[in-house]
This record gives C-alpha cells, sequence and structure tokens, in this order.
C-alpha cells in the first residue's frame, strides 16, 4: 500500500493526517501514526498499514490516532497551511520535473539525431515480442524458464517506457480526467 492509499484508509477517521500523506508532509504523519499505534520511530509506512490491515487496532491506538490528527489540525489551522495547496503544488512540481526531464531527452534526440534510443527500441521491441512469442508458442521451457519470465517482465518494462518516451505518456489524461472530476463536483 502506498502513501495515498494508506491516507485513503485513515480518511474516516483522520482526515488532516490523510491530507498530509498525499504530499510533501507525509514523513511528518507516518511518524504521527507510529507514535499513536506504539510502533518504534522510523517503522515506517509498511509497520502502519499492517496494523491497520490485520485488525489488531485497539480502540485506544484509534483515539490516539484521532487526536493525532486533532492536535496537526490544529497546528494546521494556527500556522495558516493550506494542505490542499501545498499538495496541489508538491504534484504539479513532480510532474513538470517529469515534463521537463521528457522535453530534455527528446529535445537531445532531436539536436544530436542520435540513432541510439530509435535502434535500441526496435531491439527491445523485437526481443519483447519474440520472447513473448515463444512462451506463447511453446510455453514455459523446463530449464530456465523462471529466467525466461523475469526477461519477459524486463524486456515489457522497457518497452513502456520506450513507448511513453516517443509517443508520452496517459498521466497527462489522468492528471486531465481529474481535473475534469473535480470541476464536475464543484458545480
Amino acid at each position: 500500500m502506498n502513501l495515498k492509499q494508506l491516507g485513503t484508509s485513515i480518511a474516516s477517521f483522520a482526515p488532516t493526517l490523510a491530507a498530509m500523506l498525499g504530499g510533501p508532509l507525509a514523513g511528518t504523519a507516518v511518524s504521527a501514526l507510529e507514535s499513536a499505534l506504539g510502533l518504534t520511530a522510523g517503522a515506517g509506512p509498511e509497520a502502519v498499514t499492517q496494523v491497520l490491515q490485520n485488525g489488531t487496532m485497539t480502540p485506544e491506538q484509534l483515539g490516539a490516532i484521532r487526536a493525532a490528527d486533532q492536535k496537526h489540525a490544529e497546528i494546521m489551522g494556527q500556522q495558516g497551511i493550506d494542505l490542499a495547496k501545498i499538495n496541489a503544488d508538491h504534484d504539479t512540481a513532480f510532474a513538470k520535473i517529469d515534463a521537463d526531464d521528457r522535453a530534455s531527452a527528446r529535445g537531445m534526440n532531436i539536436q544530436t539525431h542520435d540513432t541510439t534510443p530509435k535502434y535500441l527500441a526496435y531491439f527491445v521491441t523485437g526481443g519483447f515480442f519474440l520472447t513473448l512469442g515463444y512462451l506463447i508458442v511453446y510455453g514455459k521451457p523446463t530449464a530456465g524458464g523462471d529466467v525466461m519470465l523475469v526477461m519477459v517482465g524486463s524486456l515489457g518494462t522497457a518497452w513502456a517506457s520506450i513507448v511513453s518516451f516517443f509517443y508520452g505518456s496517459s498521466a497527462g489524461s489522468a492528471a486531465k480526467t481529474d481535473v475534469i472530476n473535480k470541476i464536475a463536483a464543484t458545480k
């Protein structure tokens, strides 16, 4: 479970901590949850998730989480901190870094007329589909079959990265859909 999923799972009883988990204040929220659950400092979000998922959380721990949430909400209010804006700015900054990185790589490719990305794309695409075709036709070989499966997974991941480099990703489309949904919800 990632931090945003953890935030979704606690949103009903700890909305401030849940909002903090969605952005740059996630570390503070995880520390507060660790403390409220009686976990050692630095146990991490995995340990918090494990307590929430295995059903061993006590009423005292739930009360401690709610108290920590109220404390953080009060501090945020006193400081005039807008969690929604901080999280949106955080997400926007990472999206910009990602877009700038992609634009830089594409720009370098155009300026230098480097053929390496093109040939690498051909090689990975061919390797992926040939290996996948082999597995479909002949099945998993008895000797080295696990290596073949790892190779298909690695080539599939590389192929997805190549497609994203040349044609873009669906992340922008997902962000657009989220914005449309938020606008529709406010009307």
